[in-house]
């Protein structure tokens, strides 16, 4: 259809890719791994990194453990010229999907992608994740089963159901071992918001 598209939804530009590059094996070392990382420009320069350990979650005192590492190392290397601030956080629900494994871990969630260039005439599908074949994203939209080439993707994005955060506060439980009776709580306070 085109040229081969180098794609890494993780770091997209020069920039991020570098940061990645310095900041990787300190939150590796720590038992996380990077979901995303952007350079933010606006008012201020934010660096934004989402990380979770390898089961998908990271709690907010992880999330502080991380941004004192990864500060440190910033304040010594300083590859970031002017003035930013540091923003760690987990990817949470509607995470957004950047690596090949993602796609296959939320298999049977709907998900909004979207592609660098046009392919049959659109940018955007929106459906259930329906795995993996090689380098292939297999989505089902309205037309049927679809397969993307990952590296053609621009972003991927868990939807928002009901559904998918039923399934994360049962995965939440089960790996953070919360207090049940304080869990069912706070699962039916975020259910209740979002209805």
């Amino acid at each position: 259809m085109f040229g081969k598209m180098t794609n890494d939804l993780i770091a997209k530009s020069a920039i991020e890719k570098k940061l990645l590059e310095l900041i990787n094996p300190i939150i590796t070392d720590m038992g996380f791994e990077v979901v995303r990382l952007r350079l933010i420009s606006g008012k201020e320069i934010t660096l934004q990194i989402m990380a979770a350990r390898p089961n998908g979650f990271i709690n907010v005192d992880e999330c502080a453990e991380l941004s004192t590492a990864i500060s440190a190392l910033l304040d010594v290397e300083d590859p970031i010229i002017d003035a930013y601030s540091l923003e760690v956080s987990s990817p949470g629900i509607d995470r957004p999907l950047t690596r090949i494994k993602d796609f296959e871990d939320f298999e049977g969630y709907d998900a909004r992608l979207e592609t660098v260039e046009l392919i049959d005439g659109r940018k955007r599908f929106k459906g259930t994740l329906a795995g993996i074949n090689g380098s292939e994203i297999l989505i089902n939209v309205d037309e049927g089963t679809i397969g993307l080439e990952f590296e053609w993707l621009a972003e991927a994005k868990l939807v928002l159901t009901d559904e998918l955060i039923k399934e994360m506060l049962k995965q939440r439980k089960i790996n953070q071992k919360f207090d049940e009776k304080k869990f069912d709580t706070i699962e039916t306070e975020r259910l209740e918001e979002i209805e």
